[in-house]
């Protein structure tokens, strides 16, 4: 007797899309070994073990894993349902830390000693809002002034308000320019886009000089623009990082800029560090692999079943790579100075967390577009078309995204896409 059972092998590990995991794998592994690199000496002068902090890195990449794994295989669906509960949730902690938070140099953006930065995880449920709000509308609402334009710019005008009263310029950026992105990738109104990109542009200038230590950046960068002995010391330092590794590098832990040179050699200026004992080859080999992780994450989101799925698989992909290119500028200069982690390699349990969390809704979504075009899905939609005939199709023109290529066709919800 044939078993016309689901294969559930098949199911649950051939939808895991291989480029994407790869690529996470391999710049987590670079993450550990640049977390102990730069770590050893401080964990062992401070704490008496060279390992300690490093340990501190592998709790947060379990922690991390431990979230990784439901979210890449609960559909992604779910989750535009509960976009507003996440949001609302999201503003609440954002308040909450400005009333109760840690106060470390100047600023109150953590809770639990550092551990917990609302501002990182707002970044991700931000991306998943927009992708849910964008999604339920059509292009003409997106691109009207009352339905598309002001309530994005009021969204991002309470989330942007309350960052930069943290203050977190760097976080409030990378907000904005997710959101603009998506926001484009929904069908936005190019003028209008364009106005609240200068608005923003305007209100960063204008906060900027109102806070003495971004006042500072931005002065030092346009100096070191034409000579970089004039730039900030943090840039400056970066720059001889890299110098000193040349092509090849000084070979992994012989940094020198690691011990007291370099600023938070093992959070923010890890990359420089990466040039400096990996050389240019290997500081080459981690852009690379974000440049394949955003063209991974772009096809994925366009063969999304959904308009929600490619907004959210897009959105994701580019806040990732926003704060990765945010990174990489800075340690070389191109950009003023900003506080941004290199995702999947910097030192950081929020930062950590969050981008393995969002890689796993990208994976959700790559395991969903997987499971609908799988023999059973397919064998489905077959005998529905014979017993009931062609359909009409519905989806056409609700959602009308710049990235989903589905958008015209069917996206029926078969059985095996709800395992």
């Amino acid at each position: 007797m044939q078993d016309n059972r689901p294969d559930r092998r098949w199911t649950f590990f051939s939808t895991i899309d291989a480029p994407i995991l790869v690529v996470l794998v391999l710049l987590v592994a670079i993450g550990c070994l640049m977390i102990y690199s730069t770590t050893f000496d401080w964990s062992y002068q401070d704490f008496g073990s060279d390992t300690l902090i490093f340990m501190q890195h592998v709790r947060n990449l379990i922690i991390g894993l431990i979230v990784f794994v439901p979210l890449a295989i609960i559909d992604y669906r779910i989750w535009k349902r509960l976009a507003i509960p996440i949001l609302l949730i999201t503003v609440a902690t954002l308040i909450a830390v400005l009333l109760f938070g840690d106060g470390v140099f100047g600023a109150q953006r953590s809770f639990l000693n550092g551990s917990y930065q609302p501002g990182e995880v707002a970044e991700l449920t931000v991306t998943i809002y927009l992708a849910a709000w964008l999604s339920s509308k059509k292009i003409p609402q997106v691109r009207s002034i009352f339905g598309g334009l002001l309530p994005f710019s009021l969204l991002l005008g309470i989330i942007g308000v309350l960052v930069l009263l943290q203050p977190d310029l760097s976080t409030a950026a990378t907000i904005f320019i997710t959101a603009g992105l998506m926001f484009f990738l929904a069908g936005a109104n190019v003028m209008h886009l364009g106005s609240v990109l200068a608005l923003m542009g305007v209100s960063g200038w204008v906060v900027s000089q109102r806070l003495s230590y971004a006042q500072d950046r931005v002065g030092s960068y346009v100096l070191g623009l034409t000579d970089l002995t004039q730039t900030n010391y943090h840039a400056q330092q970066a720059i001889i990082a890299f110098m000193n590794g040349g092509w090849t590098g000084r070979g992994l832990g012989q940094s020198l800029q690691k011990f007291g040179a370099l600023p938070a050699p093992h959070t923010d200026s890890i990359f420089a560090v990466i040039g400096e004992e990996l050389g240019v080859l290997g500081a080459g080999f981690v852009i690379l692999l974000f440049v394949v992780l955003v063209i991974r994450g772009l096809q994925i989101a366009r063969r999304a079943t959904d308009p929600f799925g490619a907004l959210l698989a897009s959105g994701v992909t580019l806040w990732i790579i926003t704060k990765a290119l945010l990174n990489i500028a800075v340690m070389l200069n191109l950009v003023p100075s900003t506080g941004v982690a290199l995702p999947f390699i910097s030192f950081g349990g929020s930062s950590l967390v969050t981008v393995l969390a969002g890689t796993a809704l990208v994976l959700s979504v790559a395991r969903v577009s997987a499971l609908q075009h799988s023999p059973e899905a397919r064998m489905s939609l077959a005998k529905g078309k014979a017993n009931s005939g062609a359909r009409d199709d519905r989806s056409r023109g609700d959602g009308g995204t710049r990235v989903s290529g589905n958008r015209r066709r069917r996206s029926p919800v078969y059985p095996a896409a709800e395992r």
